[in-house]
């Protein structure tokens, strides 16, 4: 107790530099997801892919990231284990973020997409495990994560083989591509506002305290979907004016350059929902780093005192916002091109399918409260796609590390944890 008093300040600046290391982490691993199937498939550019993250994240992680402090120690931690040793919720936080934030390091270094989510649970269940007791941690919680593994892949690349296989039925396998994609395309375009729309209600408005009712929320998301769709066969009828099948000019285009032009309208609507990911990643994956960073600050500032929840210093958001926007853009190519191209061909229509299949995901799995992984929904939507065109477009070898990558995440973080838990119980003389 005497070291909270003690060394406060240099706890909360240790706690900082981990924190804002750890968000560093998140975008140089995470981010990366969102934006490596748009980068992949050539629909945007990597500067512009970094770029269009860069504001989107910063925006969710600092407008939508203020209510997200206690998801993370909640259910995965009994904190009232603590009460009579809150120094050691305060190192064990601080070794959490830094045991999480070198991980996602060497993750990143490697090319491999691990989950963010599940490095600094890892993190928190090895130093409360070792250091404190095993009866502390929720184990049938970890069980659940353990499950996700296989669960959220399995519906996520499902999804993206059912939509990749309708536009392809519907669209891509007729004998005049572009005119099917005019009828067809504004539905996706639906789709795809509807899904993003609900995902930016429910995993960021609310923290902005725009939150609404279900009831509400799914009415507001259908009308932007219908909207969007509208809007979208406007445009697309706009552009392709005049387009349809007994037309001259129509004729004289083969039907590989009909795909080209199919392509390019599924490479906006990539644009689309990438930004629509990035802004809810940002707000919901920042917890990751400034939840222990808050819980350290909200203990220190308080004498020991373990709050149930405590509001968030100013500088908090901030930092985490710009901590996964300089990961991103320092470190954020490896991942990126792992997931754009080292695990399948990827075209702007694939993309797409396995964007809006992880979106999905997200929606359906976020009902559980498990705390799931879009790093994983998102691999197991591309894999989904790449299965389509046979097992052989699959690169057996990336994929084995990304599965080895994963399962190893819980227990590395753990181990770090519990190393750096007790040298900083020595360094303080705890």
């Amino acid at each position: 107790m005497d070291i909270l008093q003690s060394y406060s300040l240099i706890l909360v600046i240790l706690a900082a530099t981990f924190g804002f290391f750890m968000a560093w982490g998140i975008g140089a691993n995470d981010v990366a997801n969102a934006m490596g199937t748009s980068v992949g498939s050539k629909a945007i550019t990597l500067k512009q892919a970094i770029i269009i993250a860069m504001i989107f994240e910063f925006a969710g992680a600092y407008l939508a990231g203020g209510e997200v402090t206690s998801t993370i120690r909640k259910g995965i931690i009994d904190a009232g284990y603590f009460s009579n040793v809150p120094e050691y919720l305060v190192l064990g936080m601080i070794a959490s973020l830094l045991a999480a934030g070198l991980w996602l390091l060497i993750a990143s270094y490697y090319g491999w997409p691990v989950s963010t989510t599940h490095s600094i649970i890892g993190a928190i269940v090895g130093f409360t495990a070792v250091g404190v007791s095993t009866e502390a941690v929720e184990w049938v919680k970890i069980g659940g994560i353990v499950g996700s593994w296989v669960v959220t892949p399995a519906i996520s690349g499902l999804v993206a083989v059912l939509i990749f296989l309708s536009a392809k039925r519907l669209i891509f396998d007729k004998e005049h591509p572009l005119s099917a994609a005019i009828r067809y395309v504004p539905i996706y375009m639906g789709m795809a506002g509807f899904i993003m729309s609900l995902v930016t209600i429910k995993k960021g408005l609310k923290h902005v305290g725009l939150g609404m009712p279900p009831e509400q929320g799914y009415a507001l998301a259908i009308a932007i979907g219908v909207g969007v769709a509208i809007i979208g066969a406007l445009v697309i009828r706009k552009v392709n004016k005049g387009v349809d099948d007994h037309d001259p000019k129509f004729s004289k285009l083969s039907n590989e350059q009909q795909h080209l032009k199919v392509e390019k309208v599924f490479a906006v609507l990539m644009v689309l929902t990438a930004c629509c990911m990035a802004f809810a990643h940002g707000s919901n994956d920042v917890a990751n780093a400034i939840g222990p960073l808050a819980a350290v600050v909200s203990v220190v500032s308080n004498d020991g005192q373990i709050l149930d929840s405590s509001p968030l210093a100013w500088w908090i958001l901030p930092l985490g916002g710009f901590g996964i926007v300089m990961g991103l853009a320092i470190f954020g190519h490896r991942v990126m091109k792992t997931i754009g191209s080292g695990i399948t061909h990827l075209t702007p229509s694939r993309g797409f399918a396995a964007e809006l299949a992880a979106a999905t995901t997200v929606l359906i799995a976020s009902g559980t409260g498990l705390p799931i992984s879009t790093t994983q929904t998102l691999v197991g939507a591309v894999l989904g796609v790449g299965i389509v065109q046979g097992v052989a477009a699959l690169n057996g070898k990336v994929v084995r590390n990304i599965v080895v990558s994963w399962v190893v995440t819980l227990p590395a973080g753990a181990g770090f944890s519990i190393i750096i838990f007790f040298a900083l119980k020595a360094i303080f003389g705890v």
